[in-house]
This record gives structure tokens, sequence and C-alpha cells, in this order.
């Protein structure tokens, strides 16, 4: 059985109080249940959230990582760096990385290889345009932006990952995939992966709220979600995780 997960991707959002506050609410809510909960924060503030979770059951994660160990890379944190945060997970390959930052999809694999050598466990997003959907290009992208990160890392390492479908036009435009469409995507990449599809978490990302997570999560493929904004409300995303653990 593949225990769902639910991750909250803060963003460029938050400051020590908000977070103080946030942290504090739902730690306090938060049952461990028989899901699995984790926040992403800037990593500004990663050192207040690894203080701040201790003793809890809520895992910590970034929201990116570098490729490289070390060296002459302003701006950047190593996975060994996160390691020390207390992190488990490192989201990589998020359509905003992406497209501001111009991330192709060999720079995501060599992030998931990096993140996977360190003993981190890597979220790597996939997700097509709208233009892409409506040109019914959605699995051809699909497939491409995954296959590149397993015939990089190679199958066998991948036992580790987990894989986040984002489609980019429902990541903050208050759109989302309707579970079937979800659903179909989910199981395609299932089916990509192979012998690997069966033990593997797919989550769902793309304007997740509490009011429509239910339906999400009674897909057999999604095994959880990627939470944008609503990840920065308490009662929100405890009731995502909620559904989740159902």
């Amino acid at each position: 059985m593949r225990t769902p997960l639910v991750v909250g991707n803060w963003k460029m959002n938050g400051s020590i109080s908000a977070n103080k506050a946030l942290l504090a609410g739902l730690t306090e809510q938060w049952q461990g249940q028989s899901a699995e909960l984790a926040v992403c924060p800037p990593a500004a503030y990663l050192n207040q959230a690894q203080q701040l979770l201790a003793g809890s059951t809520i895992a910590l994660g970034a929201q990116d990582a570098s490729a490289q160990a070390s060296g002459a890379y302003t701006g950047e944190h190593s996975a060994a760096m996160l390691q020390e945060f207390g992190c488990r997970f490192a989201i990589i390959g998020h359509s905003e990385r992406r497209e501001y930052h111009a991330e192709t999809d060999q720079a995501v694999a060599e992030k998931c290889k990096a993140l996977l050598a360190a003993g981190l466990v890597p979220i790597v997003c996939v997700g097509e345009t709208l233009a892409q959907r409506e040109s019914n290009e959605t699995l051809d992208v699909i497939k491409r932006q995954v296959s590149a990160v397993t015939d990089f890392v190679g199958s066998e390492a991948l036992a580790g990952v987990v894989i986040a479908y984002e489609p980019v036009w429902a990541i903050g435009t208050g759109l989302t995939a309707t579970p079937e469409q979800a659903q179909e995507v989910h199981a395609f990449i299932r089916q990509q992966l192979g012998s690997l599809g069966d033990e593997t978490r797919i989550l769902y990302g793309g304007s997740v709220k509490a009011d429509n997570a239910e339906k999400l999560f009674g897909m057999a493929d999604i095994d959880g979600a990627l939470v944008g904004g609503a990840s920065l409300k308490v009662d929100d995303f405890i009731a995502i995780g909620n559904a989740a653990a159902q």
C-alpha cells in the first residue's frame, strides 16, 4: 500500500511571525493518522521550521536543490545543506522553476540524482501547459519529462522518488483538472514507471483545496497532493491532509 502524502509548497511566502503561527496550528491539529504531511518553506526559513517541527509527525522539505555538491554557485543550496536542516523532501522541476529560471528536463534529472545520492526524497514535478493540453500533447509532454529523469538516474535508483503531476494551467489559476483528467495522467505515469509504478507515490498539484481534495483522492492512482496557497491556511491544509488519510 502506498501511504498518502500531502506536501505544502509555501512558494515565496511567509514571515517569522506568520510561520510560527502556521506551524503551531499544524502541529497542534495534525494527528498523523494514515497519511504523511510535509511542508516546504522558503530556504530562508528552514532553520525556523526545523525547530518548530521538532518532535512532530510533520516532515520538512525544500522548494529546490542544486545538482552540485558545493562550489561557486551563488544563491544555490546543496542536498547536503538541506540534510543539515532536517529536510526529508525537496521539490524539483516545478513549472515556475522551469519557466522563470529556464530549467531543462536534463537539469531536473541532475538535481534528482544529487538528491538521491544524499538520501533525500525528490518530488519531481511534471505537467503540461494549456496550449499543450488543447493540442492533445499532454501525454507526450509527461512522457518526455518523466523519461528524462528515469533515463538519467536509472529505474532502480528511483524507488524513493515522488512524482507530482501539476498541469501548468491549473497552478494558482483557480482551475483544477477534473478527477478523471488527473487520473488519466497519473495512470499513464504509473504505467511509464514500469515495475516501480505500483510503489511510487504520484501526487496531484494545481489549485488543490479542501473542497476538491476528497474527489481527487478518490481516484485509484492519486496518492496525495502538492498544495500551494491552501497550505498557508491551517484549517484548509489540515482538511486536505485528513481527506488523504481517509
